[in-house]
C-alpha cells in the first residue's frame, strides 16, 4: 500500500475516528487514502488554524481522545502553529499532519515549501519531515507514543507528496500501539508527601489540569474526602471537584479567581499541588505573597516542572492518577488507624468565606452589565453544560461567576489564550460529544477573529449555543492600559451604515451569523436574557446549527482583578454583594 494509506490505517488502529482539516495539492494523496480507507469522519474547516483548534476541542472533551488536524504544505502548517502552541501549553495531545513539496525540491524554494518541522519544533513534542516512505509507519507509531507518554502534548508529521505516494510493505492487521510511559510515584514518596499534610493545620490541595488529563478526578475527590482537605482547582483543573462540593474552596488567582478562593488560600499553611504548573495567573508575580510561610509539595508528571517557578519543600515526579491511587491507599490506612486529624473547623471556615465573600451579579442596568449575563447563564444552562472559551474580560468574568460541576465541562485555552479559539474549539467539543449541551462564550473581538468557522458548523450540522457579550471594545486590553494612563487603539465602535439601529456597536453580528448559515438573537435588556437562552436551545435543537445570543453590554465595565499581580491585592471595581438578591445564583446563598 502507499505510505499515505499506511498512515491512515495506523490512525484507525490508534483509536482515531475524527479529523479536521483543509485539503490541498501537497496533501491530496493522504486525502485519497482517507477516502479509500474509510472509518475516519472528516470535518472540512474554513481556516487551517481553525482545524487545529477543532482538534484541540475534540481532545479536551473526552479521556483518551486525540484530535487530528490536516493541511497542505506551506501556509497550512504555519497557520496551525498557534494551535500547536495552544496544545503544548495546556498539555493537550493533537496530531498535525501536513503535506510537503517533493523531497527533491524542498531545498529549492519550491512553491509552498517551508521547513515546517523546524518552525514547529519549539511548540511540539516532536516535529519531523519524513524523507523515507518506509519510515512512515514507525514515525506515526512514535507520534502516538510521545503524545500519550509523560506530559501529553502535540506532534507534527510533515509528509512530502512523493513519500505519500510511494508504495511500502505494511501489515495493518499486526500493528500494535507502543506502550505508554508514565512515571509513577513510589509508596515512600507518597508517605513523605502525606507527612507534610498531617503536620499542617490548614492544608489545601491545588488541583491542576493534569488530574483531569489523567482521568483521576474521582480519586482526587476520594482523597480530599478521606483527609477532609479543601480543594483549590486551577483554571485548567476547574471541574475536577464540583463547585458545590463542601470541600471546594474556590479558585485562586489574579484574574480568574473567587474572592473566597483567594481568602481561603491566604489562610492556608500547607499546599499540595497535583498536576499543576503554578501558572502566573494563578500565583501572581508576587511569589513572596503566594508562598508566604506555607509548605509546598508538588506532584507533576514532568520532571522539569518541579522547581521551575519556585522550589517546593518536596517534589514528586508522577502521573496524577498513579500518585492519587497511592494517596488514597495511604489515607485509607491512616484513617483506619485513627491517625487523620480532625479538619472540621478548617473546612467550616472555608465554607463560611464561600457564603460571605461574593461578587454582585444582579444588575438591572441598560445597557447591560456583563455580570447579569453570567447570572442568567447559571439559570439557563445546567450542570451537564460544556462551556468553551479562551481569553478576554468575558472569559475572566465567566470564570468568576459561572459554575462547573464536572471534569472537562470548562474547556478553556489556559496558557496561550489566542483570540478566535472559541468558535473552532466549540465545534471540536460538539463533535466529540454530540449529545452534550455546548455553550461557547466570547467577547466581540474573539468572536470576530475566526467567525468564518461558523459556516463549518452550519455545513456539518453541529449545533451549540454561542453567548456573545458585545461592548465594541478590547475590554481586557483597555483595562490593562489603565496603569499606563492610556486608552489607545482599543475602541471598536463605529456607526454601521447598514445597521443604524446598532448605534456605535458597529458590526452586525446577527446578520453575519445568519449569512454564515446560523441563527442569531440580539438582546438589549437584562430581563430578555432568560427567554433568549431558552429560544437559542430550541433553535439549535431544531435546525442543528450554532445559535448566537448577542448581549449588548455597557461600553466599559472593569472586571475584578489585581493591578499589581498580587493575589492579596484584588481590585473590586463593581459593588459587592451585600444582600442575597445581589448574587442569586451563587453556589452558597449570601450570608449576612
Amino acid at each position: 500500500m502507499t505510505a499515505a494509506r499506511a498512515a491512515v490505517e495506523i490512525l484507525k488502529r490508534e483509536g482515531v475516528t475524527d479529523a479536521f482539516g483543509v485539503p490541498g495539492a501537497a496533501i491530496n494523496p493522504f486525502y485519497k487514502a482517507l477516502k479509500e480507507g474509510g472509518g475516519i469522519n472528516h470535518t472540512l474547516a474554513r481556516h487551517v488554524e481553525g482545524a487545529s483548534h477543532m482538534a484541540e476541542g475534540y481532545t479536551r472533551t473526552q479521556p483518551g481522545n486525540i484530535g487530528v488536524c490536516i493541511g497542505t504544505s506551506g501556509p497550512a502548517g504555519t497557520d496551525m502553529i498557534t494551535g500547536l502552541y495552544s496544545a503544548i501549553g495546556d498539555s493537550i495531545p493533537i496530531l498535525c499532519i501536513t503535506g510537503q513539496a517533493p523531497t527533491s525540491v524542498i531545498h529549492k524554494e519550491d512553491f509552498q515549501a517551508v521547513d515546517i518541522a523546524s518552525i514547529a519544533k519549539p511548540v511540539t513534542k516532536m516535529a519531523v519531515t519524513v524523507l523515507e516512505a518506509a519510515q512512515v509507519p514507525g514515525v506515526f507509531q512514535q507520534a502516538f507514543h510521545l503524545m500519550r507518554s509523560g506530559r501529553p502534548g502535540p506532534v507534527l508529521i510533515d509528509l512530502p507528496i512523493d513519500v505519500q505516494l510511494t508504495e511500502i510493505e505494511f501489515d495493518p492487521e499486526t500493528y500494535e500501539p507502543l506502550p505508554v510511559y508514565k512515571p509513577a510515584a513510589t509508596r515512600a514518596q507518597i508517605e513523605k508527601a502525606i507527612s507534610f499534610l498531617l503536620a499542617s493545620e490548614r492544608p489545601v490541595i491545588v488541583a491542576g489540569g493534569g488530574i483531569i488529563g489523567a482521568d483521576a478526578c474521582d480519586l482526587l475527590v476520594e482523597f480530599a474526602e478521606l483527609t477532609r482537605t479543601p480543594v483549590v482547582p486551577t483554571l485548567m483543573g476547574w471541574g475536577a471537584l464540583a463547585d458545590d462540593h463542601e470541600l471546594n474552596a474556590g479558585m485562586v488567582g489574579v484574574q480568574t479567581s473567587h474572592r473566597y478562593g483567594n481568602a481561603n488560600f491566604l489562610e492556608s499553611d500547607f499546599v499540595l499541588g497535583i498536576g499543576n504548573r503554578w501558572a502566573n495567573r494563578h500565583t501572581g508575580y508576587k511569589l513572596d505573597v503566594y508562598r508566604g510561610d506555607r509548605k509546598f509539595v508538588h506532584v507533576d508528571i514532568e520532571p522539569t516542572q518541579i522547581g521551575k517557578i519556585f522550589p517546593p519543600d518536596y517534589g514528586v515526579v508522577s502521573d496524577a492518577k498513579a500518585a492519587l491511587e497511592l494517596f488514597v491507599e495511604v489515607a485509607k490506612e491512616l484513617k483506619a488507624a485513627g491517625k487523620l486529624p480532625d479538619r472540621s473547623a478548617w473546612v467550616a471556615s472555608t465554607q463560611e468565606r464561600k457564603a460571605t465573600l461574593l461578587r454582585r451579579t444582579h444588575f438591572d442596568n441598560v445597557p447591560m452589565k456583563p455580570q447579569r449575563v453570567y447570572e442568567e447563564m447559571n439559570k439557563a444552562f445546567g450542570p451537564d453544560t460544556r462551556y468553551v472559551t479562551t481569553i478576554g474580560l468575558s472569559q475572566i468574568a465567566g470564570a468568576q461567576m459561572l459554575h462547573v460541576y464536572k471534569p472537562r465541562h470548562w474547556i478553556n485555552c489556559g496558557q496561550a489564550g489566542p483570540l478566535g479559539w472559541t468558535i473552532p474549539a466549540a465545534i471540536g467539543v460538539a463533535k466529540a460529544d454530540p449529545d452534550a449541551p455546548v455553550v461557547a462564550l466570547s467577547g466581540d473581538y474573539d468572536f470576530q477573529f475566526m467567525i468564518e468557522e461558523l459556516a463549518v458548523a452550519a455545513q456539518h450540522r453541529i449545533p451549540y449555543v454561542h453567548v456573545l457579550v458585545n461592548n465594541a471594545y478590547l475590554g481586557l486590553i483597555r483595562q490593562a492600559q489603565i496603569g499606563l494612563d492610556i486608552n489607545f487603539q482599543v475602541n471598536l465602535e463605529f456607526e454601521n451604515i447598514n445597521a443604524p439601529e446598532l448605534g456605535v456597536y458597529g458590526v452586525d453580528h446577527v446578520k453575519v451569523a445568519e449569512g454564515l448559515g446560523c441563527k442569531a438573537i440580539r438582546v438589549t435588556e437584562p430581563d430578555q436574557l432568560g427567554a433568549a437562552f431558552e429560544q437559542a436551545k430550541k433553535l439549535a435543537a431544531e435546525y442543528r446549527v450554532p445559535v448566537v445570543v448577542e448581549a449588548i453590554l455597557e461600553r466599559i465595565t472593569n472586571i475584578s482583578m489585581s493591578r499589581t499581580m498580587d493575589i492579596s491585592d484584588i481590585s473590586e471595581f463593581e459593588d459587592l454583594a451585600t444582600e442575597p438578591g445581589h448574587a442569586p445564583t451563587s453556589i452558597k446563598p449570601l450570608k449576612v
